[in-house]
């Protein structure tokens, strides 16, 4: 880790600062919830389980461009996610994802900025939000996780909460909205239990590919099998040894 990796605090400042938070969060975040309930069956199962105040690394999967929004809504802390960098040039919405603390990342190459921000938005506490495929599944099926969730996990040691996102590919704007079916309401968030990435028995070294495994895996078992994609066979292992 460079020098100027281990002072990434020193270089954002305070990341609470002009964010959502508090009380403010609080009412929005409720106001979103009675919305999502009535207009879409909106549920949510497992916000015990978050860790209410540190540094936190919520994952999980990704399927539709609203995804961010519900998972924020159905966390009980702020979180703020990296976002393509895309997003910011949008004026307004730009504004409001800065607005809950959200960053640009370059999707296309190893963004050391990004990183940096991540790394500094763990070390003052403040929970971190990332999806590890990178980009939406065009099938409603877990890809491959990209290394960069597990390097983060990795350099930060910060407990990691997996999350699962079903229905939001059957939401309109999705491309594979008319492939999948018309509109239907439902659209289910599970938490599941921190955990600590696990280390080789063999004393080796863990790489950021196979931690990005092992995180991919924990959103797998809380998705239904036909959303686990090349995961699937993973979880049954582990369900069974």
């Amino acid at each position: 880790m460079s020098d100027a990796e281990r002072s990434a605090p020193a270089l954002f400042g305070d990341l609470r600062q002009g964010t959502l938070q508090g009380r403010a969060f609080s009412m929005i975040r409720y106001i979103l919830k009675v919305i999502f309930r009535l207009i879409l069956g909106y549920r949510v199962a497992g916000e015990e389980l978050v860790p209410r105040d540190g540094p936190m690394l919520l994952v999980a999967n990704h399927l539709h461009n609203t995804d961010p929004i519900f998972a924020a809504v159905s966390c009980p802390r702020p979180v703020h996610f990296m976002a393509k960098r895309e997003l910011f040039a949008i004026p307004v919405v730009r504004q409001v994802i800065r607005g809950v603390g959200a960053f640009p990342v370059d999707r296309g190459r190893a963004d050391r900025v990004a990183i940096r921000r991540a790394q500094a938005t763990l070390e003052q506490g403040i929970a971190l939000g990332m999806f590890p495929e990178g980009t939406r599944s065009r099938t409603g099926s877990l890809k491959e996780g990209l290394p960069g969730a597990g390097m983060i996990a990795l350099r930060s040691g910060a407990p990691i909460v997996p999350m699962a996102i079903i229905g939001t590919e059957r939401l309109p704007g999705n491309r594979q909205e008319a492939r999948l079916g018309r509109f239907r309401r439902g659209v289910d968030v599970r938490m599941g239990a921190p955990f600590q990435l696990e280390m080789p028995d063999n004393g080796s070294r863990l790489t950021a590919g196979q931690a990005t495994e092992q995180i991919m895996r924990a959103i797998a078992a809380l998705l239904p099998e036909q959303y686990r994609g090349m995961y699937g066979e993973s979880v049954g292992r582990t369900r069974s040894g």
